[in-house]
């Protein structure tokens, strides 16, 4: 675990502890006291005193990178050039461009590297993407808004990578490209307040289908996902979180990204996809300038 943000504590370090075949061996922190109450939480054998002891450890097959967005490019890199595999946070670099070059560095190292995504794995939006092959979609409607107000928080920082693109963008634009594939027309709007707060993008598909996307912290927590078809409407509430659901999707990607690691596989999350999403978002941010 390379670092103690609060989506390790809250989610992946309970679906590490939980998932077969997997045992979180080491941590590290900048802050080396949350480090250790997360050790002792979670059952965490070792603390480092700092990331690159971490990754200089031989007992360690993978890392987790759950540090700010700006920081994933770096210490990918640094991961990968140290022999370990890499499930990086969502989103994978700031840009196409960084996603590309830490792709290149796991090709050359032979490491698995995979962004977590992990709505994709949720049984429940795997069986609505199912349901919809071969359907005439017509239309997605998906949004992800919630409030945020703390300016310390880096979500704020635009040094760190912030802004409601990166932050919950990167899920709505996602969720339309894995229905429609990729849009050939992209239209934005943006408001910002130090760092881009509200986006309202639209997109065109080359069969006519269209997409319209709202990803906001200016909102009350809100997230739906809304498919129209030529013979039906399809609708999923909470697409993108599921903290109370029966089936936990953080735990089903670390154990799809494992069982890859051990049978030198593709990576379940193709890097191809995370590098054209960034794509795309790269071309939202160019349409509302």
């Amino acid at each position: 675990m390379l670092g103690a943000a609060w989506i390790a504590n809250r989610a992946v370090l309970p679906a590490l502890r939980a998932a077969r075949g997997c045992e979180t061996l080491a941590i590290a922190s900048r802050d080396p006291a949350r480090a250790r109450e997360l050790a002792t939480r979670h059952g965490i054998r070792r603390v480092h005193a700092d990331y690159a002891a971490l990754l200089g450890d031989p007992d360690i097959d993978a890392v987790y990178v759950p540090l700010p967005n700006s920081l994933h490019l770096p210490w990918t890199l640094r991961a990968l050039a140290a022999g370990k595999h890499v499930l990086c946070e969502k989103p994978l670099a700031l840009d196409a461009a960084g996603a590309g070059e830490m792709a290149l560095a796991a090709q050359q190292a032979g490491r698995l590297l995979m962004e977590a995504v992990m709505y994709r794995f949720h049984p429940r939006t795997r069986e609505l993407v199912r349901s919809l092959r071969g359907a005439e979609i017509r239309h997605v409607s998906a949004a992800f808004g919630f409030p945020m107000a703390a300016p310390e928080n880096y979500r704020m920082r635009l040094e760190l990578g912030g802004g409601a693109l990166l932050d919950v963008g990167c899920y709505v634009a996602d969720v339309a490209r894995w229905l429609l594939g990729e849009p050939d027309r992209v239209r934005a709007i943006v408001r910002r307040k130090g760092v881009d707060m509200t986006w309202c993008v639209l997109l065109g598909f080359p069969s006519g289908a269209q997409a319209s996307l709202f990803a906001s912290f200016e909102s009350p927590e809100h997230q739906e996902l809304t498919v129209v078809c030529a013979d039906r409407v399809v609708r999923l509430e909470q697409p993108f979180t599921a903290w109370r659901d029966p089936e936990d999707p953080y735990q089903l990607m670390v154990e799809a990204f494992a069982d890859a690691v051990r049978s030198g596989g593709p990576a379940p999350l193709p890097l191809e996809s995370s590098i054209a999403n960034l794509a795309l978002l790269d071309r939202i941010r160019a349409a509302a300038e």
